[in-house]
């Protein structure tokens, strides 16, 4: 009976080691890649011109960070003053952040209700069919959704 308690008392020593070894590299196996893409969509539906300076600001701090990140502001409603040529106050950043690889894109539904054509457009702004669909195709594909 001594012994009997004795080996359960050994087995249990020689068994700790291992049930801590295969839980630590389980958790080695679980985590991402730091190498991995950051995609990122932002939906802009403000024509606030402090709320788009906020916007700005987060996309350059973006960029600074992660400089390889791929990002698509996608813009509906009235946010879309903010990409019109006649219209916006933002031309220059809204530049500089094309130049540092940010997409800027307009919905052509959004654009029809306001009769705005693509000619009235800032440059290189491109045009999706719908916002809210081009949110959703890049949900789908794993892109990050941030509500501006």
């Amino acid at each position: 009976m001594k012994y009997t308690g004795i080996i359960i008392f050994a087995l249990c020593l020689l068994a700790t080691p291992a049930a801590f070894a295969q839980a630590s590299n389980t958790a080695k196996t679980t985590t991402t890649p730091r190498a991995a893409a950051h995609r990122i969509v932002y939906d802009v539906v403000s024509a606030d011109s402090a709320q788009q300076a906020g916007l700005f600001r987060q996309l350059n701090n973006i960029k600074r960070g992660w400089p390889d990140a791929q990002i698509e502001v996608v813009i509906h409603g009235k946010g879309l003053e903010m990409i019109q040529t006649a219209k916006t106050r933002s031309a220059e950043a809204i530049k500089s952040l094309q130049a540092k690889g940010v997409t800027f894109a307009a919905c052509e539904n959004t654009m029809r209700a306001m009769h705005v054509t693509k000619e009235e457009l800032l440059p290189a702004v491109i045009t999706v069919p719908m916002g809210v669909g081009e949110i959703v195709l890049k949900q789908e594909e794993g892109w990050s959704y941030i509500k501006f």
